[in-house]
């Protein structure tokens, strides 16, 4: 490692350090044309924008993690779920939350490779892999709480969902009907 590359990282773990002793955790923004790293230009697409936590795991909680927001989003997201586990709540994967003002039902989903994800906080705690939460948003327009979890997990695993309900196909035109 070069030392200007070990110098970022030393300034880096230094800043997440700091957020977490402040705040309780640290989110960490991926994407969206925004990099900090040295020698990245923010240029490329390599995927969609993604954000997750540094710090839950120090709560006693599984980090958690969101997709296709912006920053600004995706920090009051986490900020708002992170307010909910530092109160004592735990965040499970399937249970539906409501979160402040946030429009949309969060169905929190299991991440199947984690380790891949959030480098910061497997770095930070210096683990190698742990569950994460993948944070799903769903519009209100099914009431029915297990159909959103059956619909998330159609989502997630690309899925079509067979089903007569013509509500699903408010959410998805991936549907087998009769």
């Amino acid at each position: 490692m070069q030392p200007h590359q070990r110098a970022w990282i030393d300034q880096e773990d230094a800043r997440i350090r700091d957020m977490i002793c402040r705040h309780g955790w640290a989110i960490e923004y991926i994407g969206g044309g925004e990099c900090s790293a040295p020698g990245c230009d923010g240029g490329d697409d390599d995927g969609p924008a993604f954000g997750y936590t540094v710090g839950m795991f120090g709560l006693g909680h599984d980090e958690l993690l969101v997709f296709g927001f912006d920053a600004h989003d995706t920090a009051g997201l986490l900020n708002s779920i992170g307010d909910t586990v530092q109160d004592g709540e735990t965040i499970l994967p399937g249970h539906g939350l409501t979160v402040g003002n946030w429009p949309h039902q969060i169905i929190p989903e299991q991440v199947p490779n984690p380790g891949d994800i959030v480098y910061s906080a497997n770095r930070f705690y210096r683990r190698l892999d742990r569950h994460s939460l993948d944070v799903l948003r769903l519009s209100l327009h099914h009431r029915d709480p297990f159909d959103r979890l059956l619909l998330a997990q159609a989502q997630i695993e690309d899925l079509h969902l067979a089903t007569a309900d013509p509500v699903f196909s408010l959410y998805t035109d991936r549907l087998l009907t009769p």
